[in-house]
């Protein structure tokens, strides 16, 4: 993920350098010029951040830098830095969208908080672009959303694999989306028109999971079609493959050998014409080593593997997959999407989330019902030591919110020293920017 930045243009070589200095001790990165031009070479719509400018500068002033950002994305914040002569255009260059005009001379910690909440602003219109674009791809079907490299690079192999035709084994955590990429594999392929019919080989009772599969023949009464013949020229989903009864592991090698079906008291086979999707958690390969699950069977379905990675292996996609997650349960429920508090992204970016996609739709839905998790909860269970690490974690997370992850004014309510402070951050796993 782009880190925000803010782009610091004013010819004041001397104020230039002071305001960066205060801009570093408040970990907002910046970048400084001493005139717009070469500043102005760096937007675009994808920009993420703010600009800062002086208004009175040589060759182009900040009026007309304004104008020129306004023309690439008029959502790009701008601030205006004016002397008192020019407080008039400055607050006209307000009417017509730039977001903050500072009068000089100023406290430096006026201009730091408005950059904050221009570039809070910025992430947001950025957040709600990528939201509308992935709510028109979803108007087609489930999007896999993210853009970090591994998933990108697994929506380029699924598009690739798509119309092969080729059996796949999704291998995934609880909760990653396996059935989504299968289901995804089936829409994307020649097979699209055709039944897409998912198995749960761990629901399978074992008095009946025979006849259910590959149907029943014999006194009418007791005949019926099995769910495997109903993926006739579709596609075959056979979810947690690895739990699958031993005594069925065979019969479905037969299926993905011959492509054919033998139902219970049947005189001959039932040809079948389906592609196989198989999806299994990590450690398959283990069962195969135990012998808990058949090797031949394993060989036969790892035509081509497709991994999903958990989560925490992707965290930079938490913000926006919870943002759809959060619209999505919107519109479900009919209610407005509310705003964001500062706790709630700083458990996004904390949290494991070792429930993967699954666990963190069921936190969107509670906070959009003003039910999220108090990190205040039931202790009981907990030692002592747990106790105070958890009110230390509590104490430090709520001030960290109040103060909007100032950390020096974090440091001085907490009445700690910076390298105390840290160190109990670190200890604690909260990420100080998710307060921001």
């Amino acid at each position: 993920m782009i880190e925000s930045q803010i782009l610091l243009i004013d010819d004041d070589d001397a104020l230039r350098s002071a305001l960066a200095q205060s801009f570093d001790l408040a970990d907002i990165p910046v970048r400084c010029f001493g005139e717009a031009t070469e500043a102005l070479a760096l937007l675009d719509p994808a920009f993420v951040g703010a600009v800062i400018s002086d208004i009175r500068m040589p060759r182009m002033d900040g009026l007309e830098l304004f104008r020129r950002i306004s023309m690439i994305d008029h959502q790009i914040p701008v601030i205006l830095m004016t002397g008192h002569g020019d407080v008039a255009m400055a607050v006209s260059a307000l009417k017509q969208g730039a977001f903050d005009f500072i009068a000089k001379p100023f406290a430096t910690d006026h201009l730091i908080a408005s950059a904050r909440r221009a570039i809070e602003m910025r992430t947001l219109v950025l957040d709600n672009r990528r939201l509308r674009h992935l709510a028109e791809e979803g108007a087609s079907g489930e999007p896999l959303i993210g853009e970090s490299r591994a998933i990108v690079r697994l929506r380029e192999q699924m598009r690739h694999l798509a119309d092969a035709d080729v059996d796949v084994l999704i291998e995934g955590e609880t909760g990653t989306g396996k059935e989504l990429v299968a289901t995804l594999l089936h829409r994307w392929s020649r097979r699209r028109g055709q039944p897409f019919v998912a198995i749960n080989c761990a629901a399978l009772p074992d008095n009946v999971a025979e006849a259910d599969l590959f149907g029943q023949e014999g006194r009418a009464q007791l005949m019926q079609s099995g769910r495997i013949a109903r993926a006739h020229r579709g596609t075959l989903f056979l979810d947690e493959i690895e739990s699958s009864p031993a005594r069925l592991q065979g019969s479905l090698l037969r299926v993905l050998e011959e492509r054919e079906i033998h139902p219970v008291g049947a005189a001959s086979p039932q040809l079948l014409d389906t592609r196989v999707i198989a999806a299994a958690k990590p450690g398959i390969d283990a069962q195969v080593a135990d012998g808990r699950f058949r090797a031949d069977l394993l060989y036969r379905l790892d035509t081509v593997r497709l991994r999903i990675p958990p989560l925490r292996d992707r965290r930079e996609d938490i913000p926006l997959l919870f943002g759809y997650l959060l619209h999505q349960a919107a519109s479900q429920i009919g209610r407005a999407v509310p705003d964001v508090p500062a706790a709630v992204r700083a458990r996004l970016s904390d949290h494991d989330w070792p429930g993967n996609v699954r666990e963190l739709a069921n936190y969107a839905k509670r906070v959009l019902l003003g039910m999220e998790a108090d990190d205040s909860g039931v202790d009981s269970g907990l030692s002592l030591s747990q106790r105070v690490d958890r009110f230390e974690a509590l104490t430090i997370r709520q001030v960290l919110e109040r103060v909007q992850g100032d950390a020096r004014a974090a440091m001085a309510e907490l009445q700690l020293p910076r390298k105390t402070f840290y160190d109990k951050l670190n200890r604690h796993n909260i990420n100080i920017s998710g307060y921001r």
